[in-house]
This record gives C-alpha cells, sequence and structure tokens, in this order.
C-alpha cells in the first residue's frame, strides 16, 4: 500500500533523516513518551509488551540454565561504590545521590543503583560460608539510574529497565565458563527472538565495565549501519569479592575469595529491534516478541456475518496460541492497514462477505507485503507456519546485511571511508590506548569488539606490528 495518508507521512524518511524516523516511529506507535524528568521515558502498553515478551523469552533462557531471580534494594550506601576503585571512577559521572529522606539530612549519602554489584557484593559476603554454597547464580529483573547527558528513548535514557545476573563462583575457570556461557545465551536469544545476528566478542580495556577484569560485548548492526551495543557479560574475577570480602571456606580448610560474574541487558534491545527491522512504514517487529502477531480487519463490517467471522476466526487462532486482535473502530480499513503497518504487526488478516462465501480469507505479510489467499479450515496452522517464515525472512534479511556491510581497512583513512559508507570495519590494532583513541577522534568509530581467530600485519593507526584484529564501528 502506498505511503498515501496523512498519519504514515508524519514518519521521516527512513534513508535520509534515520534518527527523525525512529524518533516518529517510537512516538506515533504508542510505544513510549517523553517523561516529565529531562532524559526519562514511560514505556507504554504497546512497548511494555514487546519487553514483557523479551522478559518471558529471557527468564526461560535463565532458569533453564540454573539461575533464580531475586530483588535487591534500589538505594545503596554511598560508601559501597568507594570500595572498588575502578567501579567508583567509571560511574561516578552518572550517579543520582540522595542526601535527604524523610525531611532531614541523610547521615550517609544514598545512591540510586546505577549497576548492582556493590550491593549485591555485600549480601553475598553475608551468605556465602563454604564451598557447598557455590555456585551462587541469581539474576535480577529491576531499574537502573544513570544521568545521562544525552538521550534517546530506550537506547540511552536516565532511568530504563534491564537484568542483570550476579554469580559467584570456586574458580577462575568456572567464572569464565559462566561468563561465556551467558554471552552464548544472549546470542542465541537475540538469533531466535529478535531475529538480529550479532558481533560477540572481547571488548578491549578502554571499553570494559569498570571494575571487570574482562568484558565480552553483543553488537548489533542497524539499518544505518551504526553499531548498538545488545548485551554484556562481565568476569569480574576477585575485584569484588575482596573489596566485599566474598569469601568461603574450601575442602582444603582454607578461606579463599569467589569469583564473581556480572551480565545484562536492558530495553534498549527494543530499540536494537527497531533500528534492524523497521523501514519506510514504521515498525516490523519480529513474531516472537510482537505484542500482536496478526490483526483481524473486517472488510464491509456491516454486512450480514462478517463481525461473527472476525470473532469466531480470532477465537480459533486464539486458542492456537497466537496473539490475536482484531481491529473493530470505525476508521476505513485503508486507515487501518496503515496504522497496523507502521505498528509492526507482522501478520494482517482481512476478511470480507466474499471471502466468508468463498471459504476462505486474505493475509498481507509485513515484511514482503506479500498477499495470500487461504482457507478459513486450517487458519490456525496456515498463520503460525507464515509467522515462523517471517521470523526466519527477517534473520536471512538481517544476516544478510551484517555479511555485506563488514569492510576491512588498512589505514584510517580507509577505515574513515568505510564507517562513512555505513559500514563495521575489520583493522588491525597494536593495542596501544593512544591509537585507539586516535582512531575515535579521527573517524568517530569505536572499538566494538576484538575479532577472535583472525590476524593483521600491522596496526591501522601507527604502523606497528597489530596485536589483534578489531571491528571499529560508529556506535549508539
Amino acid at each position: 500500500m502506498a505511503k498515501d495518508t496523512q498519519f504514515v507521512n508524519q514518519i521521516a524518511d527512513i534513508e535520509t533523516d534515520f534518527p527523525r524516523w525512529y524518533t516518529d516511529v517510537v512516538l506515533k506507535t504508542k510505544l513510549v513518551d517523553y517523561g516529565p524528568v529531562k532524559g526519562t521515558m514511560v514505556i507504554r502498553p504497546y512497548g511494555y509488551a514487546i519487553w514483557e515478551n523479551i522478559q518471558r523469552e529471557l527468564d526461560a533462557r535463565f532458569k533453564a540454565t540454573g539461575h533464580q531471580n531475586a530483588y535487591f534494594p534500589l538505594l545503596i550506601p554511598y560508601s559501597f561504590m568507594t570500595r572498588e576503585a575502578e567501579h567508583v571512577e567509571g560511574f561516578a559521572p552518572e550517579v543520582a545521590v540522595v542526601t535527604v529522606g524523610g525531611g532531614e539530612e541523610l547521615a550517609e549519602p544514598l545512591v540510586i543503583r546505577p549497576t548492582s554489584e556493590t550491593i549485591i557484593g555485600e549480601m553475598y559476603s553475608k551468605w556465602l560460608q563454604s564451598y557447598r554454597d557455590l555456585p551462587i547464580l541469581i539474576n535480577q529483573w529491576a531499574n537502573v539510574v544513570r544521568w545521562e547527558k544525552t538521550t534517546r528513548p530506550f537506547l540511552r535514557t536516565s532511568e530504563f529497565l534491564w537484568q542483570e545476573g550476579h554469580t559467584v563462583h570456586a574458580t577462575e575457570e568456572e567464572a569464565m565458563e559462566e561468563t561465556m556461557k551467558m554471552l552464548g545465551v544472549y546470542k542465541e536469544f537475540a538469533e531466535t527472538c529478535l531475529a538480529i545476528p550479532v558481533f560477540t566478542g572481547r571488548k578491549t580495556e578502554k571499553e570494559k565495565f569498570a571494575g571487570a577484569v574482562a568484558t565480552f560485548g553483543m553488537e548489533a548492526m542497524m539499518h544505518d549501519g551504526k553499531s548498538l551495543q545488545a548485551g554484556t557479560s562481565h568476569y569480574l574475577g576477585q575485584n569484588f569479592s575482596k573489596a566485599f570480602d566474598i569469601q568461603f571456606l574450601d575442602k582444603d580448610g582454607t578461606h579463599k575469595y569467589g569469583y564473581t560474574t556480572s551480565w545484562g541487558v536492558s530495553t534498549r534491545l527494543i530499540g536494537a529491534l527497531i533500528m534492524a527491522h523497521g523501514d519506510a512504514r514504521g515498525l516490523i517487529i519480529p513474531p516472537v516478541v510482537a505484542p500482536v502477531q496478526t490483526v483481524l480487519i473486517p472488510i464491509a463490517a456491516k454486512k450480514e456475518g462478517v463481525l461473527e467471522g472476525v470473532a469466531d476466526l480470532k477465537a480459533k487462532l486464539t486458542a492456537a496460541g497466537i496473539r490475536a486482535e482484531s481491529d473493530l473502530s470505525e476508521n476505513s480499513p485503508g486507515w487501518k492497514f496503515n496504522e497496523w503497518e507502521m505498528k509492526g504487526v507482522p501478520l494482517r488478516i482481512e476478511l470480507g462477505p466474499r471471502d466468508l462465501e468463498a471459504g476462505k480469507f486474505v493475509l498481507v505479510r509485513r515484511d514482503t507485503h506479500e498477499k495470500i489467499e487461504a482457507p478459513l479450515d486450517n487458519a490456525a496452522e496456515t498463520v503460525k507456519n507464515l509467522l515462523s517464515d517471517i521470523q526466519a525472512n527477517l534473520l536471512a534479511l538481517a544476516r544478510k546485511r551484517k555479511e555485506e556491510r563488514v569492510v576491512t581497512a588498512n589505514s584510517v583513512d580507509e577505515l574513515l571511508a568505510g564507517v562513512e559508507g555505513g559500514n563495521f570495519v575489520k583493522a588491525g590494532w597494536c593495542g596501544c590506548r593512544e591509537c585507539e583513541d586516535a582512531i575515535k577522534e579521527k573517524t568517530a568509530a569505536s572499538a566494538r569488539v576484538i575479532v577472535e581467530g583472525e590476524s593483521a600485519e600491522t596496526c591501522v593507526c601507527c604502523g606497528k606490528k597489530a596485536k589483534h584484529v578489531v571491528l571499529f564501528a560508529r556506535a549508539y
């Protein structure tokens, strides 16, 4: 359908003004609205339904790998933040501090949770006694506050929702296994549920989490060729164990510090799926996480039997486990088509008197706009198969972009040309922080992940021997 109504024309052009397109889409599809405090967002029901589906899928994976959910306080004593020097230095610019409570000055300022390593470390030091208590595998679904200067809904806000896993292990090997296992869980989820293929790998020292020994990231390529950090998994070693006295009595009768990890993803994933799959007409939501998987539009609704036919079909689809909605509003069918296309519903069903008479219904795919006629007798099976096809096609399209838009550079000028062309760029790097900073200054591209299993002769910046191949990109 042509983009010919005022409703759809309110979206900026995706190719010429991608940032404005993004803002238009998230507001006009009622995923989110701006909160009254600068930098905050209100996640509206349609947007929160996506988050609920993300939660459901991830939570099942966490529990399948032996993790349990718990909840820790939002307010953290300021002194906790100062126990791990690198951690406090890394988060200091983003921390919000409470100094007054109940109308009185607090004896100690309280930090509003920017992340929970410190308070969880304090509790683990109380709970952990013996090697028999290990491993501790806990996840928390919560909100966090980071006082960001530049914000954009879902991508970077002063308050957002996330999950954060925090584990303790007896050995370094077990903790590293956990770190990599959870990175793998995130990667499988991103590809299976969000239909987003990702790059994974170790972060540079500059890009790692404050207080970690090593950080491993999951980077997703967006429509405009920029990268979005979609998740991280951190090996913390004994840094927080020593800061918070997380010790256990081992089998040999000696006390030892545990090895800890933390890992998390956030509502930023909603921004990822918007920017990875959307098009000129608006959202395209992968069926696995779509709040509405199919919408039923009655054609000639006032004709006898049409509304009854729509209700009957919706009931059958719902009974089959399909998230189906009917649009029975008084708006015209054309307006409804445009609205639900903008909202990214994977599959549209049209049902009118002629369809009912012929015992069929019409389906329109959001990803390809293909129109299909099918018999009503096997409606649920037909819809399920099409939803599966749409999910697979979105992943295939994203994989194609991911494969086609990675180039190699042998100089900073080539790297600059690569990122300006909307690509990720592989380049040799000597491991020097000065070179990493120089590349960022000259190209506005940062080191996203170190590429394992590949080598380069020289550093793209200084020309000295390269230690790593790094994936560089401009990032959100």
